[in-house]
C-alpha cells in the first residue's frame, strides 16, 4: 500500500481548490508590534505589518506581562513538571484561576492548555457524563465545540445561528426531565457578529437547560473589566459556564472555564483532556495573570482599538471595498473565491509587505472566502491608510472586480 500516494492525492485536491494552507514564517519583534520579520526560503528577511493577529490588543508585547514571565521563569524554571495531578500545580496556576473566576463573577475557574482544549474537553465530558444529555449547538460554533460535542456521543441538535426562536422550538421537542446544554459563542470570529446572550439564556432557563458560552473572541476586549460581552451586557450571572482563552486579547496562551465550584470540580475530576495533560508552564500562567489584572483596570487599549477599527471601516467605505458590517472588532473583507483570496494574500505580502491570511473552506463556507483584518491599538493611522490604499490598487484590476462584485 502506497500511503504517501493516498496522502498526496488528497493534498493535491486541496491545492486545486485553493484551500491548501501555506504558513508564512514570521518573527514577531518585541516592542514593535504589529511589525514582524518575514523569512523567505533564502533565509533573507523583510519587515511586514501583521493584520490578522488574534493578539487583539498587543498584550503579547506589554512590558508588565513580559516582566512577569521573566520573573516567574527565573523563580520556577521552564516547565510545570507534570500534569496538575502529578507535581504540576503551581502557585501561579491557583492565582490565575482565582483571578479568572473573579473576572466573570463565578465561584471557580479551571485552566487548560488552550481554548480549543477547554472547549473540547469540557463539552465532551459534560455530554458523556450526564445521562440522556442533549447538546444544542449554534450552527456557527467553533470546530473545538463541534469536536467536543461529537466526542461526547451525546444527543445533538443544531439551531439556527443567533436565533432564540429556533432554539426554543428545538428545546420544546426534548423531554422536560432530561439534561440539556445550550452551547454558543458571544463574538463569532469569522463574521464578527454578536449573540443575543440575554434572550438565549432566558429561553434556556425556560426549558431547564444549562448555558455554555464561549467568550474566546471577547474576553479582554469587552466589558468594564474585560469580562466579555456577558459583562458588557450585564448578563454573566445568567450563564452557567463561561469559557475563554488567554491566547488572544490577553496575548499569552491557554484556555479556561468558569462556573460554580461543583461544575469546575466535576470537569477537573472527569475530563481526560485536563487530567492527562501537562500543565501550563508557570511563567505562562504568571504572564497571563499579569495581563488579566492589567486589562481589568486599563481602558486605554480597548478605547484605542475601537478608534482604529472605526477608522479602518470608514477608509474601506471611502474606497468602495466590501466588508461585513458588524458591531465587533473583526473586519472581514469579502473575496468570495478561494483561489483569488490566496492570490490577493500573496500579492499583499510579496508586493506590499502586508500580512493577512486568506480565510477559506473549511473555516468558512465555500463562496464566502475573505481576508479577515483585526486592527489593534498599536496599528497607526499611516498603517491603515497604506493598507486601504494597497487594497484599493488591487480592487481596480478588472479580474478582482468581477470576483468580489
Amino acid at each position: 500500500m502506497d500511503y504517501d500516494h493516498l496522502f498526496n492525492s488528497q493534498l493535491q485536491k486541496l491545492k486545486d481548490e485553493g484551500n491548501y494552507r501555506v504558513f508564512a514564517e514570521l518573527e514577531r519583534c518585541q516592542g514593535n508590534f504589529p511589525k514582524a520579520k518575514n523569512y523567505f526560503k533564502s533565509n533573507e528577511t523583510s519587515e511586514v505589518t501583521v493584520w490578522c493577529s488574534n493578539d487583539y490588543l498587543g498584550m503579547g508585547q506589554n512590558p508588565g506581562v513580559l516582566s512577569s514571565i521573566k520573573n516567574a521563569l527565573n523563580e520556577c524554571g521552564a516547565g510545570a513538571g507534570g500534569t496538575r495531578n502529578i507535581s504540576g500545580t503551581n502557585h501561579y496556576h491557583v492565582l490565575l484561576e482565582k483571578e479568572l473566576a473573579d473576572l466573570h463573577k463565578k465561584e471557580s475557574a479551571l485552566l487548560f492548555t488552550s481554548g480549543y482544549i477547554s472547549n473540547w474537553a469540557t463539552l465532551s465530558t459534560l455530554g458523556a457524563r450526564l445521562p440522556g444529555c442533549t447538546i444544542l449547538s449554534d450552527e456557527k460554533n467553533h470546530a473545538s465545540m463541534i469536536e467536543g460535542i461529537r466526542h461526547s456521543r451525546a444527543g445533538k441538535l443544531i439551531w439556527k445561528h443567533n436565533d432564540p426562536e429556533d432554539l426554543k422550538n428545538k428545546l420544546s421537542s426534548l423531554p422536560n426531565d432530561a439534561p440539556k446544554i445550550v452551547a454558543f459563542e458571544s463574538v463569532y470570529s469569522m463574521d464578527g457578529d454578536i449573540a443575543p446572550i440575554d434572550e438565549i439564556c432566558d429561553v434556556a432557563k425556560e426549558f431547564g437547560a444549562m448555558t455554555y458560552l464561549d467568550e474566546v473572541h471577547a474576553v479582554g476586549l469587552y466589558g468594564k473589566s474585560g469580562g466579555g460581552i456577558s459583562e458588557q451586557e450585564n448578563v454573566a450571572h445568567k450563564v452557567d459556564l463561561i469559557e475563554g482563552t488567554l491566547g488572544k486579547a490577553y496575548g499569552v496562551v491557554g484556555g479556561y472555564i468558569t462556573g460554580s465550584n461543583v461544575l469546575c470540580d466535576f470537569i477537573r475530576s472527569f475530563s481526560s483532556g485536563f487530567i492527562f495533560t501537562t500543565a501550563l508552564p508557570p511563567a505562562v500562567a504568571a504572564g497571563a495573570l499579569s495581563s488579566v489584572k492589567h486589562l481589568k483596570t486599563s481602558q486605554i487599549e480597548r478605547d484605542n482599538q475601537k478608534v482604529k477599527v472605526t477608522y479602518l471601516r470608514s477608509k474601506l467605505d471611502s474606497m468602495g471595498i466590501p466588508h461585513l458590517i458588524n458591531p465587533s472588532h473583526i473586519v472581514p473583507v469579502m473575496i468570495k473565491d478561494s483561489i483569488k483570496c490566496k492570490q490577493i494574500s500573496d500579492i499583499l505580502l510579496n508586493d506590499y509587505s502586508i500580512y493577512v491570511q486568506p480565510i477559506n473552506y473549511p473555516t468558512v463556507p465555500k463562496g464566502t472566502e475573505r481576508l479577515r483584518f483585526t486592527p489593534s491599538p498599536l496599528h497607526t493611522y499611516d498603517d491603515i491608510d497604506y493598507l486601504v490604499n494597497s487594497l484599493a490598487s488591487l480592487w481596480k484590476q478588472c479580474a478582482l472586480s468581477r470576483v468580489v462584485a
